[in-house]
């Protein structure tokens, strides 16, 4: 779409930064979250919004742009709040990454 009928492309860069963060910090709070269950139900999960950033220009090697988005080093998070994906998991992740559109 371009940026004239997409009301997503309209919104000013601040209201889209804000909503970000607003985002990034509720994902912080959800620890029981799990990345594999937001990866099987929405196509993606904190290490992609990592990536994303990066995409859009922050700069980050990738260890680093997960620190930003997970709010402490990526392995400490696993360490803390990350259990073991089942087979269940990971089959609804590999369904659901089909469906996410290429870019």
């Amino acid at each position: 779409m371009s940026k004239t009928t997409d009301p997503l492309d309209n919104l000013p860069d601040s209201v889209a930064a804000a909503a970000f963060r607003r985002l990034v910090r509720h994902l912080r709070h959800r620890h029981d979250a799990q990345n594999i269950e937001l990866m099987g139900l929405a196509g993606f999960c904190r290490n992609c919004l990592a990536d994303w950033i990066n995409e859009a220009g922050a700069g980050f090697d990738k260890t680093a742009a997960r620190e930003v988005i997970h709010g402490m080093a990526a392995d400490e998070w696993k360490t803390r709040f990350q259990s073991p994906a089942t087979a269940e998991q990971l089959a609804r992740m590999e369904a659901s990454m089909v469906k996410n559109k290429s870019d």
